[in-house]
């Protein structure tokens, strides 16, 4: 939703992006051979969902055929989710399970779409979903045919007749399209500009495919990192908090020490404020050894104090973070040796 915000910039691209994500990153991380995988769903359901929100700015603005790709997108991710499983080798062992999974993921992004139905000012992205379900399963098993256990030598030829409504469409929508912004653009020379735009719309949907899947296989094995994070945040968590309090108290003290010498010496600091919000703003950034965007110290004591001030944040975490690796560090190598054990079994 933040990104739908930041990149569309209307409710309508937010929902269908948010819908979009949220329904196939439920499905993948609520399902698995090996059991639930959360982390894999929030990685797809975002990566479709930035998909779905750029998909959903180009139909709403151009009338263009846009949710293809992201249907392709999807298949390409879950195929290379199932292929990291190494449970029988490739999900897809021929062009009819190719599109089974493809009419799978379509019926997902159509649930996603729902909420976003009020909203949408096109209403041909659920028919785009489902009339290009035959040539991204097309797409997929041509680029799948060559892995190990693949059983269909060739198309069978219902999916490729199938494809032929897809082509149609898409090249008379891209037809009308045109001659929508040109009136006076014949039929002519809008199927000779179509013709491009219609080999581009297709071989976008395969890249999408191959991108979705190379992405999951690069990063689903980085993120078992975080699989065993859980237990290190357990064991890490009150000393996080002691840090995060002595830290805090350093911030709100210096806070303090600015007013006051502004208060006793005016002019020590320039632009200084008259509330303590200020100055707990210019302590936190002094901590940090950062300019604020105002205030600024003049006087040789205010410049004293601020260096007082970063020497004591930076001995707060030197200290307190030797101290806490030497307490918990045994724990820690606990957990990494079980984790290790965990992956070796």
């Amino acid at each position: 939703m933040p990104f739908g915000y930041a990149t569309a910039g209307n409710n309508a691209g937010v929902a269908v992006g948010a819908g979009c994500g949220l329904a196939i990153g439920a499905a993948v991380g609520l399902s698995g051979n090996r059991g639930p995988r959360p982390w894999t769903g929030i990685l797809v359901g975002s990566l479709v969902g930035i998909g779905a929100v750029f998909a959903s700015t180009v139909a709403v603005t151009s009338g263009a055929i846009a949710m293809s790709p992201v249907l392709a997108l999807g298949v390409g991710l879950i195929h290379g989710e199932d292929l990291l499983d190494g449970v029988g080798g490739t999900s897809f062992s021929g062009y009819r399970d190719a599109f089974r999974e493809t009419l799978f993921v379509s019926v997902l992004l159509a649930l996603g779409l729902l909420p976003a139905i009020y909203t949408l000012s096109e209403p041909s992205l659920f028919v785009d979903i489902f009339l290009f379900v035959p040539y991204v399963a097309l797409s997929a098993g041509l680029l799948s045919h060559r892995a190990a256990g693949w059983r269909d030598p060739r198309p069978p030829a219902l999916l490729l007749l199938a494809t032929v409504p897809t082509v149609g469409y898409a090249g008379g929508a891209i037809v009308f399209a045109l001659m929508q912004e040109d009136p006076g653009l014949g039929i002519g020379r809008g199927l000779g500009i179509a013709g491009p735009l219609l080999l581009l719309e297709l071989a976008v949907t395969a890249v999408f495919f191959i991108a979705g899947r190379a992405a999951i296989i690069w990063f689903r094995p980085r993120f078992r990192v975080y699989r065993g994070l859980s237990d290190y945040l357990r064991v890490m968590w009150v000393p996080i908090g002691g840090f995060a309090i002595g830290y805090v108290t350093i911030i709100v003290l210096f806070a303090g020490f600015y007013g006051t010498l502004e208060h006793f010496s005016p002019g020590a600091f320039a632009d200084a404020g008259a509330g303590i919000v200020d100055w707990l703003f210019f302590s936190f950034f002094a901590a940090l050894g950062q300019d604020f965007a105002t205030v600024a110290p003049v006087s040789v004591g205010a410049r004293a104090l601020v260096g007082l001030h970063l020497i004591l944040s930076a001995g707060w975490v030197v200290v307190l973070f030797a101290a806490v690796m030497t307490s918990i560090g045994p724990k820690l190598e606990r957990i990494a040796r079980r984790q290790a054990e965990n992956d070796g079994n």
